[in-house]
């Protein structure tokens, strides 16, 4: 093709908002942006932008924000635009058939995970999760199931110790952006092969809700450090103590011998240097916690305010609801 593709997009959060910028900014032609329905957020509930409809604005680009895509009326604004492709990421609406078979090259997803691993709505948590050494980005083409489409190119990512769900966002959000732009790139002279996914290795990586940040102390220690590196920056690993919902915002495994007795959720030491809590196996140091109606601290700062001692023990906070 002479011209630029003329590329739609179809996203809502900041990982995706990294993707239109680099669109944008290498040039191409975007004449609309596909993103959720303004939400309410904050403490005063009022309506906001989503990231993608801020920075679309921003730029000049048409915005459309229909509630689904089912009927000709919703997907009335993405006919009439006639893009060669439609980029989609995180945008958190089914895309119909109809949808899918509109642009030329059909519709791109951005996926936040090395599939098959990790299909679904929460793939860059789970990944930590579950104590995954790496994933990836997934540039797939689009079809009717969940993630299933096949792969037209994989770029991976080391998982580092100290990654949390926030900071390995922003690694993959700067990947998923490097890796569209290759793909754009490659579409209009076929230099994307299609390759379907295995069979073999598929998992699910479903939405994280509340109930889930819990602590189970019952755990081994080296599962409940990936939960809690897992729900930083969301929803935040909790831990009863004394009748008081803690956050747990970071923790790292102690040596063997400082690991010894004690039941699960027991505090075996606290000081300036953390928190130790004897775990189903092993025990963890907690190095940053937050208490109600304060801040984040480091361990000698938090105890500071909220005094914990040896033999004191963390139980199951009250039930969250999502």
């Amino acid at each position: 093709m002479n011209r630029p593709l003329r590329v739609a997009f179809a996203g809502t959060p900041e990982f995706a908002a990294c993707a239109l910028d680099a669109i944008a900014a290498a040039g191409y032609e975007i004449p609309l942006v596909l993103t959720q329905p303004d939400r309410p957020a904050g403490r005063g509930m009022k309506l906001m932008p989503s990231p993608v409809k801020q920075l679309a604005l921003d730029r000049g680009f048409p915005v459309d924000q229909p509630e689904r895509l089912r009927t000709e009326e919703q997907r009335a604004a993405l006919l009439a635009c006639a893009p060669d492709v439609l980029v989609v990421a995180a945008y958190g609406l089914i895309l119909p058939k109809a949808v899918l078979d509109l642009p030329r090259y059909g519709c791109l997803n951005i996926h936040a995970s090395l599939l098959p691993r990790w299909r679904g709505a929460a793939p860059i948590h789970r990944a930590i999760e579950a104590g995954d050494a790496e994933t990836g980005i997934t540039i797939m083409q689009m079809d009717e199931g969940l993630d299933t489409g096949p792969m037209l190119l994989r770029r991976r990512l080391p998982i580092l110790p100290d990654d949390t769900t926030g900071s390995l966002h922003d690694r993959l959000a700067a990947l998923g952006a490097q890796s569209i732009l290759e793909a754009l790139a490659a579409l209009p002279d076929g230099g994307l092969t299609p390759e379907p996914q295995p069979e073999a290795g598929v998992t699910y990586a479903a939405k994280i809700g509340r109930a889930e940040s819990a602590l189970d102390w019952s755990r081994p220690a080296a599962e409940l450090q990936c939960a809690i590196r897992a729900f930083n920056p969301f929803p935040g690993a909790v831990g009863s103590l004394r009748d008081t919902t803690i956050k747990i915002w970071a923790a790292e495994q102690v040596a063997e011998g400082e690991a010894a007795g004690g039941q699960a959720g027991t505090v075996l030491a606290a000081g300036e240097e953390g928190i130790i809590v004897a775990c189903g196996k092993g025990a963890l140091r907690l190095l940053q916690l937050q208490r109600p109606g304060s801040k984040r601290l480091p361990a000698g700062e938090f105890l500071r305010g909220f005094n914990v001692s040896a033999g004191e023990r963390f139980v199951p906070p009250p039930a969250q609801g999502d």
